[in-house]
């Protein structure tokens, strides 16, 4: 079948399944495969290396005898983007921490201070009170010497990340949601929030429920495949049965390429959903890949009403750091 895709339509497949996964299985540059696809000889070569290829992925125990991926391959998959994602984003030093300056008796530790009578005993910083009794030559730590951590206020918050997974996400974009979603999901685990995952088009594909734990996150992300048509307004009404009622900060970020594609009014049927959203303390950010004059107009109006940022994007590398604006934005209020 791959095969046939790769001689039939090239850039078609190419966009299916994406030029590392050609090169990896032909064990050729992708420009080379599209140059001799057509000659008798090479197609012969190259089916005979992918047949190869593929059984060797399923002695490893990476698909099944049906080509389906195994657990153990949505591991390796997952773990093999986000190292990827994590070294970029550490490259863009983005990776750093960034927090509310309002002091709280509870929440982060952030910056030292010196102890006063009203702060509490477990929050001593041992090693800077060592650190500055020595500095200023005493023998024994004095009360003056005590030094703590000061926190850092912080609401407890639920993401959820719902990828549109509809017919014309194919390709970069799809991947470029993805990798941008673990970059979401790693930096809000890390900061103790919770996060939930909605792949969607035509329905709810697949889910994962907010959690604190990231690894099932990315494996929910890493099966996202494009389908067909897309219904925004279902996955508001979704996400908001994935809410805990009683949770702090609930942020809900859509990311699309474009508009509602279901219903006798699809438009209507996506604001009537934020309204209700909002009205449940759920804030509402859009994520809009190459969006048309259509799909920004409805896009504003959903983020207007749930209160939320509109984010128009071209340039999907830029896709992460965006997120990360967000998510800073949405929980730091």
């Amino acid at each position: 079948l791959l095969l046939d895709q790769l001689v039939n339509n090239y850039r078609q497949a190419k966009d299916m399944y994406g030029e590392r996964l050609i090169r990896q299985l032909s064990g050729y540059e992708p420009g080379y495969v599209e140059r001799n696809i057509r000659i008798p000889e090479f197609k012969r070569e190259l089916e005979s290396k992918l047949q190869q290829s593929i059984k060797n992925i399923q002695d490893a125990g990476l698909i099944d005898k049906n080509g389906v991926i195994t657990d153990e391959g949505l591991t390796i998959a997952s773990l093999s983007m986000t190292m990827e994602e994590l070294g970029k984003l550490k490259s863009k030093g983005a990776l750093g921490e960034r927090a509310n300056k309002t002091k709280a008796l509870t929440g982060e530790k952030a910056d030292y201070q010196n102890y006063k009578s009203h702060h509490r005993y477990k929050d001593l910083a041992m090693k800077a009170t060592i650190k500055k009794s020595i500095r200023r030559g005493h023998k024994t730590v004095i009360k003056e010497d005590l030094t703590i951590h000061e926190r850092l206020d912080k609401q407890r918050a639920t993401i959820i990340y719902a990828i549109d997974a509809s017919g014309s996400m194919k390709g970069e974009k799809i991947s470029s949601a993805k990798k941008a979603g673990i970059a979401l999901a790693y930096k809000a685990t890390q900061k103790n929030d919770k996060v939930g995952v909605i792949i969607f088009g035509k329905e709810i594909i697949n889910q994962h429920p907010p959690t604190k734990e990231l690894l099932p996150l990315i494996k929910t992300m890493v099966t996202a495949r494009a389908g067909k048509e897309t219904d925004i307004a279902m996955t508001i009404k979704h996400a908001q049965t994935l809410f805990d009622k009683h949770a702090g900060i609930k942020h809900l970020i859509i990311l699309t390429d474009g508009l509602q594609t279901v219903g006798e009014d699809p438009a209507a049927h996506v604001v009537e959903a934020a309204s209700e959203a909002a009205a449940t303390g759920i804030t509402i950010s859009v994520v809009g890949l190459a969006l048309d004059k259509e799909g920004e107009h409805l896009s504003k109006q959903v983020v207007d009403v749930g209160k939320g940022t509109l984010y128009l994007i071209k340039n999907y590398d830029n896709i992460d750091m965006l997120l990360l604006e967000d998510y800073y934005k949405s929980t730091r209020r």
